[in-house]
């Protein structure tokens, strides 16, 4: 590549970090849902098919969104580097390359479910500004060979010998004279700087400044008027490496197709339910939390958890439950199916008989003692016990729906997951870690497994090809939360494999057919290696 094409595309990239953090900067103060980048991972996300989700999911598990968007950024900068030397061979082409792009990214984020009138200017203002840098940084560099006739006039030997003066063509050379060269060199960095911190700026900006941050710093929730009963010394094993009974905010998966956290004030917060009702039933923020709120330790797990996966956690949920508001509005006969909806537009439809039974499905405002975390749903989301989350764990919920399966598809199952989404009977191994040297000797196999909404009634444990041995259960703290358990073991030299598999609350056993999570959910035992040295 010659030295002109290597500096334009070097102007290219400048500009488009340029473009790129005044738009994310423009996203943070006046529509923080339309990034740029999160308009266009947003599109991607909503076409991947499931086969998609599940190759990100198992590759970079929670980091599944920086990957995309650093997937993104790096598709930009090839992009924006080809543009640079589009625009040095054809003027104007890159130009007007950038400003296209902003504005279809900027038609996009208009599409976007919970685009606002603004949504439109984070990405035209990106576009633009990247097409003003462009041209600007290759002006500096940009030396045109003179046309016939407006050489000055020399003398013969001037021709032979010309003065250092006259310009030289970039057409006939790529070199441009030194302190050109320092100039380019030294606006091109300072172009590149100046985006990465105005996209610094704006992350800054979205994470820390916004007044819904500190409106949930200042809520106090109420207490429960229904406490979750005390949990037991014995519900937690004395193990070190064993997953903690009750799984930190900060340590909670997070799976959801929002690229950008949504921002919801408590003050302006609703919830409607509608459809086959005889009632429509509106809440309110503060009457919400006037009601009598019922605390509950429940697990949770993603669809996209492999056996032995991370995708799951426990923890005591805050709200009321939903089986009362739904009696204020009665639902037809022929109903089967509610169809939440978050204020970003994902939606979920979960079975009508799992928000109306006997379980604690509830509308959640708290979890582990505190407000939900922002990314976890605040100020509300749905917490169901017993069904995987695509179905049932909408989070910033606005919106019910009572309706039919026959009728409303949602989200995830337009693309192709089952319907009803039922949490199978899975337990994991946590010690020894896979993969580890273990010191010969006396030692432990310990681990959790889950069923919720049916409880687990025992594990066993097989080590090679031996007899299946129980392992000692923890005390449940409830049906609905998983359950610690572990097996001495008088661990000798050499290379062994682990496997354990759970007997739910039912009398089933876990199944050991391996199936992958799609599309409902992944099956087997978890099996694992271990050297004893």
């Amino acid at each position: 590549m010659s030295v002109r094409a290597r500096r334009a595309g070097a102007a290219g990239i400048a500009s488009a970090l340029l473009g790129a953090g005044a738009g994310e900067l423009a996203a943070a103060l006046a529509a923080p849902t339309s990034s740029p980048f999160a308009v266009v991972g947003g599109v991607l996300v909503d076409a991947a098919p499931a086969w998609a989700k599940d190759t990100a999911i198992a590759w970079f598990g929670t980091s599944d969104k920086t990957a995309l968007l650093v997937g993104i950024g790096i598709v930009l900068l090839v992009v924006a580097a080809l543009a640079g030397i589009a625009e040095a061979r054809w003027r104007r082409a890159g130009v007007v390359a950038f400003a296209a792009l902003g504005l279809i990214v900027g038609i996009l984020s208009l599409t976007r479910s919970d685009a606002g009138l603004l949504a439109w200017l984070p990405s035209v203002l990106a576009g633009v500004i990247a097409a003003i840098a462009l041209r600007s940084l290759l002006g500096l560099v940009r030396t045109p060979y003179p046309s016939a006739g407006r050489f000055p006039r020399m003398s013969v030997s001037e021709r032979a010998d010309p003065p250092a003066s006259l310009p030289v063509s970039e057409g006939r050379a790529d070199a441009v004279d030194g302190p050109t060269r320092r100039r380019f060199l030294t606006w091109t960095v300072g172009t590149a700087a100046v985006g990465v911190a105005l996209a610094i700026a704006g992350t800054l900006a979205r994470a820390g400044s916004t007044a819904v941050t500190a409106a949930r710093e200042a809520i106090r929730l109420p207490k429960p008027a229904t406490p979750a009963p005390a949990i037991p010394a014995s519900a937690s094993l004395d193990v070190a490496g064993i997953s903690p009974l009750i799984t930190p905010a900060a340590d909670f998966y997070r799976i959801d197709t929002a690229l950008v956290v949504p921002t919801v004030d408590p003050a302006s917060w609703r919830l409607r339910i509608h459809g086959l009702v005889a009632h429509e039933v509106t809440l309110t923020w503060d009457e919400l939390l006037a009601l009598p709120l019922v605390e509950s330790a429940a697990t949770l797990s993603c669809v996209s958890n492999e056996v032995g996966g991370d995708l799951v956690g426990n923890a005591v949920w805050l709200g009321y439950p939903i089986r009362e508001l739904l009696k204020r509005a009665v639902p037809q006969a022929d109903a089967d199916m509610v169809l939440s909806t978050s204020v970003d537009g994902f939606t979920a439809g979960t079975p009508l008989q799992a928000l109306t039974d006997e379980r604690a499905a509830l509308l959640a405002v708290g979890m582990n003692g505190a407000p939900l975390p922002l990314e976890h749903g605040f100020p509300v989301r749905m917490v169901v016990p017993g069904l995987y989350g695509y179905v049932s764990a909408t989070k910033w919920v606005t919106e019910l729906e009572v309706t039919r399966f026959d009728r409303a598809r949602a989200y995830w199952t337009d693309r192709g997951w089952s319907e009803r989404g039922p949490i199978k009977l899975q337990s994991r191994i946590d010690v020894p870690r896979p993969g580890r040297d273990v010191p010969a000797g006396d030692s432990v196999i310990a681990g959790v497994a889950w069923q919720p909404a049916t409880g687990i009634a025992g594990v066993e444990v097989q080590v090679d090809d031996g007899d299946w041995q129980r392992a000692e259960l923890a005390t449940a703290i409830s049906d609905d939360t998983w359950v610690q358990w572990r097996l001495p073991w008088p661990a000798r030299a050499g290379q062994h494999s682990i496997r354990c598999r759970a007997i739910g609350g039912d009398g089933t056993t876990q199944t050991d057919a391996v199936a992958p999570p799609a599309p409902d959910g992944a099956s087997g035992w978890h099996t694992i290696s271990v050297r004893v040295s």
